[in-house]
């Protein structure tokens, strides 16, 4: 009986940390972009019922040039803004989840080709606010 407890209780924390997910809104998988030009990144945070305290997120960018595309979420390559996270509702009605927008620029240094935008997350979850880290990560080109 108390295995089934605790299997219970490890499935619970888990499914309450995959609800704190969030998803990179902005850009999309597969556009175009250039070395020095600036870019929107959306980061949303679906609604979820569990408490959650947002701490922070990473953006970065690592050409997939040198081969920097394979282990992404283990190196971050450039890190374009680092710091607080807070998403929002918008003013306006367009049923988006909470998010938030951040501008950042593309490396000038970076060469034509595929490159990976990478957001890393960090919040605390749940009731006792058990930390929680998770890595996104979308794939664009560079002209």
């Amino acid at each position: 009986m108390m295995f089934i407890k605790s299997l219970f209780v490890a499935a619970t924390v888990a499914l309450s940390a995959m609800a704190q997910t969030v998803t990179i809104g902005a850009p999309a998988a597969g556009i175009t972009t250039c070395a020095g030009c600036y870019l929107n990144v959306e980061i949303d945070r679906p609604n979820f019922l569990s408490s959650s305290q947002e701490v922070s997120v990473i953006i970065a960018m690592q050409s997939c040039n040198s081969g920097g595309c394979v282990g992404a979420e283990k190196s971050h390559g450039t890190v374009l803004y680092a710091g607080p996270y807070n998403p929002q509702y918008s003013t306006t009605v367009d049923y988006k989840p909470p998010h938030q927008n951040f501008t950042v620029e593309v490396p000038t240094f970076f060469i034509t080709g595929q490159a990976v935008l990478s957001v890393t997350h960090f919040a605390l979850v749940g009731a006792g606010l058990e930390p929680f880290l998770e890595y996104k990560n979308v794939t664009v080109n560079i002209a």
